[in-house]
C-alpha cells in the first residue's frame, strides 16, 4: 500500500509540476501548449496500453461504435468536455487564473457528491451534509463578495461532473475510452500548434523549447501512468482521499505564480477548504472500518 501512496502523491506532484511548468514556455500561448501537450501524451499513453494490456478496451469500444453508430456524438461531446479541461489547466497559470482553477478542484469533490445526490439519487451522509453547509457558505460569500465565481471555476466544477456523468452512461468510464477522448483530440491539438504564433518551427527561433516541450509530454504521460498505476494499487477510498492533495499544490503554485488571495475571498476560502476536511474524516473514518478485522 505504501507503493500506492508515493504513486498518488507523485502524480499529484507531477500534475502541480506541469501547473507550473507553463511558465517556462515562453513565448508558447496556452492554446499552442495544450496541443504540445495532446501530441505528445497521447502516443506515450498508447505504449502505456499496449504494455499494460488495456489496448481490449479500445477495441471493445470501437466493435460497439460498429455496432451503434450514433454513439460517435457522443463520444466528441466527451472528448470536448474533456479537452476544454485540459486547455485550461495549461492556460489559466499564463493568463491569472490558476487560483480561480485551484479553488474550482477544491469545490470538486463537493460537486461530484452533489451530482451523485441529483443524478443518481444517493444518499448524502451525515458529514457530507456538513462539508455542504460548510462549502455553502463559501459559495454565499463569494456571490456576495463579487457576484459569483469566476468562470474559469465554474469550468471546473460543473464541466467536470457532466463529463463524468456522460462517460457512465456511455460506458466508456474506464481506460479505453479515456485513450478515445484524448484521441479525438488530436486533430484540434494539431491545428493549434500548426495555427499558433510559433508553429512548428518554434525550435529554430527557441532552440531551449526542443528539450523542454519534450519534457512537457514527458511529464504529462508519467502523471497520468503514476495516475493510473497508483488507482490500482490502492483502495478506493484511500485513492480517492489522497486526491485532495493536488488542488493543494495547485493553490501554492498558484501563489507561487504571482496571485494572491484577497482579504474579502478568505471567507470564500477557509468555509471551502472546511468543507474539504470534513470529506478527508468521512474518507479516514470508512477507511478504517474497511480495515477492521
Amino acid at each position: 500500500m505504501s507503493k500506492g501512496i508515493a504513486l498518488s502523491v507523485s502524480a499529484s506532484v507531477l500534475f502541480a509540476v506541469m501547473y507550473y511548468y507553463t511558465s517556462l514556455l515562453t513565448p508558447l500561448s496556452g492554446v499552442e501548449i495544450f496541443g504540445w501537450r495532446m501530441l505528445l501524451t497521447v502516443p506515450c499513453m498508447t505504449v502505456f496500453m499496449g504494455v499494460s494490456g488495456e489496448w481490449r478496451r479500445v477495441a471493445d469500444l470501437l466493435r460497439r461504435i460498429g455496432a451503434k453508430p450514433k454513439l460517435v456524438a457522443g463520444l466528441i461531446l466527451s472528448s470536448a468536455l474533456l479537452g476544454v479541461q485540459l486547455w485550461l489547466f495549461m492556460w489559466a497559470p499564463l493568463n491569472g487564473y490558476s487560483l480561480d482553477v485551484s479553488l474550482g478542484y477544491f469545490l470538486l469533490p463537493l460537486a461530484m457528491v452533489l451530482t451523485g445526490r441529483i443524478a443518481y439519487g444517493e444518499r448524502l451522509s451525515y458529514l457530507q451534509k456538513v462539508a455542504v453547509f460548510f462549502a455553502s457558505l463559501g459559495v454565499v460569500n463569494e456571490v456576495y463578495q463579487v457576484g459569483g465565481f469566476s468562470w474559469a471555476t465554474l469550468v471546473v466544477v460543473i464541466g467536470y461532473p457532466l463529463y463524468f456523468v456522460l462517460r457512465k452512461w456511455l460506458k466508456t468510464d474506464n481506460l479505453g475510452g479515456l485513450w478515445v477522448d484524448m484521441t479525438l483530440m488530436l486533430p484540434i491539438a494539431y491545428g493549434f500548434v500548426h495555427g499558433g504564433d510559433q508553429g512548428f518551427g518554434v525550435f529554430d527561433q527557441y532552440p531551449a523549447l526542443a528539450w523542454l516541450i519534450p519534457l512537457l509530454g514527458l511529464i504529462s504521460a508519467s502523471a497520468l501512468v503514476v495516475y493510473i498505476i497508483a488507482s490500482r494499487l490502492l483502495p478506493f477510498s484511500l485513492f480517492g482521499l489522497l486526491s485532495y492533495v493536488e488542488p493543494v499544490l495547485l493553490l501554492g503554485v498558484a501563489l507561487l505564480l504571482g496571485e494572491s488571495i484577497k482579504s474579502g475571498e478568505w471567507l470564500t476560502y477557509i468555509p471551502i477548504w472546511l468543507a474539504v476536511v470534513v470529506l478527508v474524516f468521512e474518507g479516514f473514518k470508512h477507511l478504517m472500518r474497511q480495515r477492521r478485522p
